[in-house]
């Protein structure tokens, strides 16, 4: 069996390594969608739950794309321990780990052993119908199997999520970057001190980052113990030394253009609560880390501070957060970010630049007006646009950017940076995808301009949306999350369903970098956003984030998507009764609804330049 075992994985492993070597660089195929989540089960919840999703490519081998995403893979079902609660098991990670080799046209997700509730120890983390003892993991050693980032248990700490990918080049035993060395892979990550495990864990606080790398896609795409083996261990950027320091929202990204006086530095920036991010503490900063080394150390700087905030949860999204970092071709480093004006009590979009590799980065400058998205849930105490009870919209007014930096090479470049975010300045039921763009490095920007609207759909109301612009500047791609109907007031009935749909859609920049007109290349079919879920089950859950990429021949695009979610009713009516005092019974998920309730998925797809001769 075993030796069955070695040689069925040595196939894969080939198969990639083929698949890697044969395809061709350019030309996506299906442009439709494809589930790039491939390896989550229907049911039970929340084992089927996936959600904010990244996605990079790898401009020197343009056919490889790496995607991550919050991944509940390996938690437990509702029915072990109480079945009306289905919790978040403690340790089990959740950042999950996906690959194409073929421009994003199929996906892989690996194996790996770690620590898992798949299914537990004599099947525990599955549990029965009624009480039980409750969910016991299985330990690596146990024979635990995960869908998500390894090495993260076997150092004391736990991978929680908030993905971030990018491909960058490889340095050589001399620490100098080339493409010729071959590809590195970044993915930062919430990270967590696993508490059964502490004193090997090496840092106070709630929340670091957690930056893991590869050098191998193809033999960590084939999972098992080669590929868990593929991986480095995950290196810790940590808030600060504070016991409540709260990482949070990081973004990642690693200069890929040869041209740039700093090519190979990596960067990541992030939230830093530095009291926590519990209510009465929520001094923070925005702080930007930085590797001149292929990721084996990080050095930080912070680029601005927010006093703390008496006003409860909401100075959580009111404040410096929401970050997107990218490089030009001459090495200059972009921050964007969500911030808050004190004197125009505003939110706004800002902009840092660093000509130093991000040791040292001028004074931040407000470039726009921001409005969120949403009213206010009285259970949540957080924003929702869809309904009540619905999917929070924290960030949804947050930057996400790309510029036009020509790699791999750098030539050619043209740095135009293109900028999009979800707006609420029209009020609930009247939210835009505003779309600008600079030839000129930030120092200017086009007029907004409502992507919605130039599609002929102007009903689509924009929950989230992320750029990618082709390295020569030529084709621009942006896709969004949007709710196709006015907020619902109520969660119970088929009157008041949340649709949700994904759009990706295209522009051609002419050569004095006019960026025309929008045109859609693809729409999903909708899904109900009822049938998603918090793990505490309370509201709706679809995370912060959607993610493009693109290259000189296509585009490539990840969103959250609930086509394959089912709506629960009994869930539907205790939500409902949270908001309004009545008296409904908890619900237990896997015997009250359907079993794919809380089937959210990663779907994708990838776009061939539609105006390409």
């Amino acid at each position: 069996m075993r030796a069955s075992i070695r040689i069925a994985l040595l196939l894969v492993t080939l198969l990639i390594l083929f698949l890697v070597v044969q395809l061709p660089p350019a030309g996506a195929t299906h442009g439709g969608d494809t589930r790039v989540s491939i390896g989550s089960p229907s049911s039970p919840f929340s084992q089927n739950k996936q959600n904010e999703p990244a996605v990079a490519v790898d401009q020197a081998h343009p056919n490889i794309l790496a995607a991550g995403a919050n991944d509940n893979i390996d938690m437990e079902a509702c029915n072990a321990g109480d079945d009306t609660t289905c919790p978040f098991t403690p340790g089990v990670g959740v950042s999950g780990i996906y690959f194409s080799f073929d421009s994003g046209d199929h996906w892989v997700q690996p194996t790996y052993s770690g620590y898992s509730a798949r299914t537990g120890v004599g099947g525990s983390c599955l549990g029965q119908v009624g009480p039980d003892p409750g969910c016991v993991p299985l330990t690596p050693q146990q024979g635990g199997r995960i869908g998500t980032l390894p090495w993260y248990y076997e150092h004391g700490v736990v991978s929680d999520g908030d993905p971030a990918v990018a491909f960058g080049p490889r340095p050589d035993a001399q620490g100098r970057f080339s493409w010729a060395n071959g590809s590195r892979l970044y993915y930062a990550n919430l990270t967590s001190n696993f508490s059964a495990k502490r004193s090997e864990a090496g840092f106070k606080g709630v929340e670091a980052i957690g930056v893991s790398r590869t050098d191998n896609v193809a033999a960590a795409a084939a999972g098992g113990a080669s590929g868990k083996a593929a991986w480095k261990s995950p290196v810790l950027i940590t808030g600060s030394q504070s016991a409540a320091a709260f990482a949070d929202k990081e973004q990642i990204w690693a200069d890929n253009a040869a041209s740039s006086r700093f090519f190979g530095n990596a960067y990541v920036c992030f939230a830093r609560y530095v009291g926590g991010p519990s209510a009465g503490s929520n001094a923070h900063t925005l702080d930007v880390a930085r590797s001149t080394n292929g990721g084996d150390s990080w050095s930080k700087l912070t680029l601005v501070n927010i006093p703390g905030s008496s006003s409860g949860k909401f100075a959580l999204v009111s404040g410096h957060s929401g970050c997107t970092v990218r490089t030009d071709a001459s090495g200059t480093v972009y921050v964007f970010w969500l911030g808050w004006d004190q004197q125009l009590k505003q939110q706004g979009i800002y902009m840092a630049r660093s000509f130093t590799g991000g040791a040292s980065f001028e004074p931040p400058r407000r470039l726009f007006l921001a409005v969120h998205t949403g009213i206010v849930d009285p259970v949540l105490a957080r924003t929702t646009m869809d309904g009540i009870a619905g999917a929070r919209s924290d960030l949804s007014d947050a930057p996400s950017i790309d510029i036009a930096n020509g790699a791999p090479t750098g030539t050619g470049a043209t740095n135009q940076i293109v900028l999009t975010w979800v707006d609420g300045r029209d009020g609930l039921n009247n939210e835009h995808v505003f779309f600008t763009t600079s030839t000129n490095r930030g120092a200017t920007w086009t007029p907004l301009r409502r992507v919605e609207e130039q599609i002929g759909h102007p009903s689509d109301r924009g929950y989230y949306s992320a750029p990618a612009i082709s390295p020569d500047g030529r084709d621009v791609y942006l896709v969004y999350n949007a709710f196709t109907e006015p907020y619902k007031p109520s969660t119970i009935g088929a009157a008041n369903d949340r649709p949700l749909v994904g759009v990706v859609t295209h522009a051609d920049v002419a050569a004095n970098r006019a960026v025309g007109a929008f045109s859609q290349l693809h729409r999903s079919p909708p899904g109900d956003a009822r049938g998603s879920s918090q793990n505490d089950l309370t509201a709706e859950f679809l995370g912060d984030y959607v993610y493009a990429a693109a290259t000189n021949g296509y585009g490539a695009a990840v969103w959250n998507d609930v086509r394959r979610a089912a709506d629960c009713p009994a869930i539907d009516a205790w939500r409902m009764a949270l908001r309004t005092g009545a008296s409904v019974p908890t619900p237990a998920p896997q015997q009250d609804c359907p079993a794919t309730f809380g089937n959210s998925d990663i779907f994708g797809g990838s776009y061939a330049d539609p105006t390409t001769p």
